[in-house]
């Protein structure tokens, strides 16, 4: 079993229009509503692998009902299960505009809720109890809502390296500080936040500097660019075989999703690099965040070049 966290979960809505122009009028070509949140997004990639899942976070008013509503009629065997903590406070939503013309997506977040302490004390007995359970790994992913402590990551961490628990965190901001910190197993930022964090813009150069700040690895998206993996043992690059253009929302939750798994089947760290680049590049080419297209993946993972990284 691996368990994501998404504190900040949302209902993701996908517009899909010839054109986007600013300041202009649209016609919506396709409209898809999807549950939402990095470590949802995880968790659909990872239910879709054939590996059992269980999410956790907060969920509340509409949105909230209809992601349960949604999770719970997802056809994944019975694979993810859905431990989310009710709270007050009404879930986000996010909206991506995709540009028919292949020019991207442009996306718009919502705030979170406010979580009060007494529902962040639940969610933390109900992440002990998961934990205490039996886990492969855990996947802390995303952003932090308001009310939720900014060591909220750092405390999960401890909680997962006391419980003998893999963890992956995928954050940004203070929050990634805190968390690093903590000396999560796995870092997964992407190359804006990891030179954010370090102040290194060249990505070896940042991955050495983040390890050496408590990340037992480092595995980087670089975007089209692929990913850099620094770990223990060695470093690795990798890069899709040809540049895709779609939708790139959830790419990088989908690389997430090849690196857990492929930690689950006790893949090596080419190989689960090379997974995590093509499931993310098969991602760019699906209609909506946190799936992938499997033809393009099936295409994609055998023509992935895994290098070993200059430092």
């Amino acid at each position: 079993m691996i368990i994501t966290v998404t504190l900040n979960v949302a209902l993701d809505v996908t517009y899909h229009v010839p054109a986007l122009v600013p300041q202009a009028s649209h016609r919506v070509v396709e409209a898809v509503e999807r549950p939402g949140g990095k470590g949802l997004n995880v968790a659909r990639v990872l239910a879709a692998l054939g590996h059992p899942v269980a999410v956790t976070g907060f969920a509340g008013g509409p949105a909230g009902e209809e992601v349960r509503r949604q999770l719970a009629a997802a056809t994944y065997a019975g694979r993810l299960t859905d431990a989310l903590v009710p709270i007050a406070g009404k879930t986000r939503r996010t909206v991506g505009v995709v540009d028919g013309r292949g020019r991207g997506a442009t996306q718009f977040n919502e705030p979170g809720p406010t979580v009060g302490a007494g529902e962040w004390q639940a969610l933390l007995t109900a992440y002990r109890d998961m934990l205490a359970a039996g886990a492969d790994a855990v996947a802390l992913c995303g952003s932090l809502p308001p009310g939720v402590p900014i060591g909220a990551y750092a405390e999960l961490i401890r909680e997962a390296r006391a419980a003998g628990v893999y963890v992956l965190l995928d954050a940004e901001g203070p929050a990634l500080r805190r968390g690093l910190a903590a000396r999560p197993d796995l870092l997964k930022p992407n190359a804006g936040e990891l030179a954010g964090l370090t102040g290194f813009a060249e990505p070896e150069r940042a991955a050495r500097d983040a390890r050496r700040r408590g990340a037992r690895a480092v595995a980087a998206s670089l975007g089209a660019d692929g990913m850099l993996v620094l770990a223990g043992d060695g470093g690795w690059r990798a890069a899709p075989p040809v540049r895709l253009t779609g939708n790139p929302t959830g790419a990088g939750d989908s690389a997430v999703a090849g690196l857990l798994s492929g930690l689950a089947e006790g893949l090596p760290w080419p190989a689960r690099l090379a997974r995590a680049v093509a499931l993310s590049a098969a991602t760019v080419l699906a209609p909506a965040a946190g799936e992938y297209d499997p033809a393009a993946y099936a295409d994609l993972l055998p023509r992935v070049e895994v290098v070993p990284a200059t430092s």
